[in-house]
């Protein structure tokens, strides 16, 4: 079939509900940025001219149709975004921290997105990606994990790689054994891998990162595992490659939100566009490079979707840096 989306992704679609100042009575303002870690990658993919299509499931209420309109405009496919006339639309409240990383309470219980069944997935989107992508927030409730796991099946099928982010939010998750059980089951399904820190050492208890890093690579044989490490920067390890590339430390940080999904994003480009077979330890540094600046310009705003950095933004950043 023809690959005619380079990125297909599964997954929540939200709102972030993030704080932005205070109210003339002293309570504090919460701005609706549109969210969700699956289409935040997509939308950084849209950035780099990439074709995406974007399939989940909001509520039919005015937050849902905000983010089909959002989403829609910045030109992502929701031909395959369903709406559900029984349950609301998922809502997330971020709390930020003054070193702007954040803590999450959520109203999902459940959600519109855990509704999205497996007779609601369009094989042929999946058919026509190059890469299919997804987390574990989908695969938290029964229903969602099942249809997470037939595209899955229909994306290997038809040659597509692999890609997957954790994303882990454990709120979420009754119990923290299912967050790791989900966890094996991406690590074994996929081609390419971004991990946190925190996620490293939860699935693994290894507190050396890279060493965690390297374990989940080589027992799963993923072919592209990227580390993020936050304020530290990152790795790639790739075939015998390690990689190791510094951060963009930036003065204007306010808040973390969707910066791991702006690095997502910016390696799957270069996957795109190096091919997964073709890495060289200058080929993965590139990508590190570019990936880390990005993540870095997200922090300095508030949200994600809307507001991923252009091309010109990320090069120009890695110039005066």
């Amino acid at each position: 079939m023809n690959k005619t989306f380079d990125v297909v992704a599964l997954g929540e679609l939200l709102i972030d509900f993030t704080e932005n100042g205070v109210s003339k009575q002293g309570n504090p303002l919460l701005e609706a940025n549109p969210g969700g870690a699956p289409c935040n990658v997509l939308a950084m993919l849209q950035n780099y001219g990439k074709s995406t299509a974007f399939i989940g499931k909001v509520g039919n209420d005015n937050f849902g149709h905000m983010l089909a309109d959002t989403v829609k405009n910045i030109g992502i496919d929701i031909s395959n975004l369903k709406f559900d006339d029984e349950i609301h639309t998922t809502l997330a409240f971020v709390h930020t921290h003054e070193d702007g990383d954040r803590d999450f309470s959520f109203y999902r219980n459940p959600g519109a997105d855990v509704r999205l069944s497996e007779d609601e997935i369009d094989p042929d989107l999946i058919k026509s990606a190059k890469i299919f992508h997804f987390g574990t927030l989908s695969m938290t409730h029964e229903m969602v994990a099942k249809a997470t796991e037939k595209a899955i099946s229909i994306a290997k099928e038809n040659g597509c790689l692999i890609s997957f982010d954790p994303n882990l939010r454990p709120p979420l998750w009754s119990d923290l054994n299912d967050a790791k059980e989900k966890m094996d089951f991406g690590f074994q399904q996929c081609d390419i891998l971004k991990i946190s820190d925190d996620e490293v050492t939860f699935f693994t208890g290894e507190e050396d990162v890279l060493e965690g890093a390297k374990k989940i690579k080589e027992k799963y044989g993923i072919k592209l595992v990227c580390a993020t490490l936050g304020k530290d920067g990152s790795y790639a390890l790739y075939g015998d490659h390690v990689v190791k590339c510094n951060p963009f430390l930036n003065p204007n940080t306010i808040e973390t939100t969707g910066a791991g999904d702006t690095f997502m994003g910016s390696v799957l480009n270069a996957v795109l566009e190096v091919g997964i077979e073709n890495y060289s330890e200058d080929s993965l540094r590139e990508m590190l490079t570019t990936a880390n600046a990005a993540a870095s310009l997200i922090t300095t705003k508030r949200g994600a979707l809307k507001v991923m950095p252009t091309v010109d933004e990320i090069k120009d950043y890695m110039k005066e840096a």
